[in-house]
């Protein structure tokens, strides 16, 4: 199969071979990341999730994100918790807004502060 690598802007197109859920072969990759991008992609994908959320009595969403990347497949199960919660001021840039999220062990973090 052929991927196109998105660890920097270069975009190498990769060329992998993948045998009984297993990367036997990359080929195409400037860099030792491209190569480690593609035993992740092409057989486990994981993904950084954003959001923006509600802060109840404030009109500036809070921006969020996960901690560490989450499996692609957990994406929409992710914003549909995020979705449920409610949020209350004051919280800062960091704090835990949701921990183990879909139960992935990934907390998911303020990412600026609201009072």
């Amino acid at each position: 199969m052929e991927i196109t690598c998105i660890n920097c802007p270069v975009g190498c197109r990769l060329q992998v071979t993948v045998e009984n859920g297993k990367v036997t072969n990359v080929a195409g990759n400037g860099c030792k990341s491209g190569y480690h991008y593609a035993l992740q992609e092409c057989v486990a994908p994981r993904r950084m999730v954003t959001a923006v959320m509600t802060v109840a009595n404030r009109k500036t969403p809070l921006s969020v994100k996960t901690k560490t990347m989450i499996p692609k497949t957990k994406i929409l199960d992710c914003m549909r918790q995020l979705s449920a919660l409610s949020l209350n001021a004051p919280i800062r840039m960091g704090d835990v807004v949701c921990p183990d999220v879909c139960g992935t062990g990934v907390d998911v973090i303020a990412t600026k502060t609201v009072e």
